[in-house]
């Protein structure tokens, strides 16, 4: 069992998004389409079917929640509802063939560390980050898209 819990994005946000076609807490239209690039669903973290799924792309801040200081950015999550990710089920699978930025965060969102990884092993650089006592959680991102993919905490 993995030291660290996954947290994809809440259940009751992709809903919202999914009833208003609105971004959370800032109300800018959300986009429909049929997924057209690689990326997980930042819901259930699995990869989209290019051609196949529909996907919605909102404005999302990840830093809802734990820092005052919003950091907006696009994200995809599916069209249709889908079951939230299991926060114990360790790092996702299909996220580990990405090119990945993990960036550390302390208090006041606060950049403590960043690493990069384009070989899939991910777990070693997760336990060397969360070493870090100063460190209360970490975002994951696309290297090349920039985009935020979900959270990693104790």
């Amino acid at each position: 069992m993995p030291e660290f819990r996954v947290i994809a994005i809440p259940t009751t946000t992709a809903a919202k998004v999914r009833n208003t076609m609105k971004a959370p807490g800032y109300g800018h239209p959300a986009h429909r389409e049929v997924a057209t690039g690689y990326g997980p669903c930042r819901h259930c973290l699995q990869e989209f079917r290019v051609g196949e799924e529909e996907r919605i792309l909102f404005t999302l801040d990840p830093f809802y929640g734990l820092e005052p200081l919003p950091l907006p950015g696009p994200v995809f999550i599916h069209a249709d509802p889908c079951v939230r990710y299991n926060e114990g089920a360790g790092f996702p699978a299909q996220t580990r063939s990405h090119e990945l930025t993990l960036i550390a965060y302390g208090a006041g969102r606060v950049q403590i560390a960043e690493q990069r990884v384009s070989d899939g092993n991910v777990d070693g650089c997760i336990g060397e980050l969360l070493a870090n006592p100063a460190v209360g959680y970490i975002h994951v991102r696309d290297t090349k898209a920039g985009c935020y993919d979900f959270r990693i905490q104790r």
